[in-house]
């Protein structure tokens, strides 16, 4: 069968309706064995690379809007809102393009990657600056998530961890186990939550003998 993204995938941990899914087929990246590496620093185990640059917008944040977008398009909403300086922006304009939603980004002015934000203007994002910084821009979105009908996209929302963690289920998938170490660079760390979520859960489910 034929692959169609995350939430068909992982669908038990990922409940949203048929007809409300929304998906560009993210997720489903490779593994890398990264030998040489390896050698380099005399590591005396294995070393791979997971390769998110390979989701349809070029970040892991394609897995948790995915799921993020399908249930602000099963609840109704008409507008998705997140503050950004790159990636964010770029996922949150693709998905809600492809449910056919407002993606509305707020950026802290002249704090921003600017391929990123070209990825979202071009997908029809409306974007504003305002002055400050990330935290800044982070408020605002959730004063107008509380008092309009908006959906946050940020990782706030609970449904993009739950996204994101199903990263952690193709490295179990991959290595038929959760590995003795995981590193990760940190933004806001949320990802971190995600995978640790998504080892507990394989480990849960009896399909990794580490959590």
């Amino acid at each position: 069968m034929a692959y169609k993204g995350l939430i068909r995938k992982y669908k038990k941990h990922l409940p949203v309706k048929d007809k409300y899914i929304v998906s560009l087929n993210e997720g489903d990246t490779p593994l890398l064995a990264s030998n040489r590496l390896r050698d380099k620093i005399k590591l005396p185990c294995d070393l791979y690379f997971k390769f998110e640059g390979l989701n349809p917008t070029g970040s892991f944040k394609d897995r948790g809007m995915t799921y993020a977008v399908s249930k602000a398009y099963e609840k109704g909403a008409k507008a998705i809102i997140c503050a950004s300086t790159g990636n964010t922006s770029a996922s949150a304009a693709a998905y809600a393009a492809r449910a056919g939603l407002q993606a509305i980004v707020i950026i802290p002015k002249g704090k921003i990657a600017y391929g990123k934000l070209s990825q979202a203007i071009q997908h029809g994002a409306k974007v504003l600056q305002i002055g400050g910084n990330f935290d800044d821009a982070l408020d605002a979105v959730r004063y107008i998530g509380e008092n309009y009908p908006v959906s946050v996209v940020n990782s706030i929302n609970p449904f993009r961890l739950k996204g994101q963690m199903t990263a952690a289920f193709e490295v179990v998938e991959h290595l038929g186990n959760a590995p003795d170490y995981h590193f990760m660079p940190v933004g806001n760390a949320g990802n971190i939550t995600a995978y640790w979520m998504g080892y507990k859960q394989y480990f849960k489910d009896k399909k990794c003998r580490k959590k």
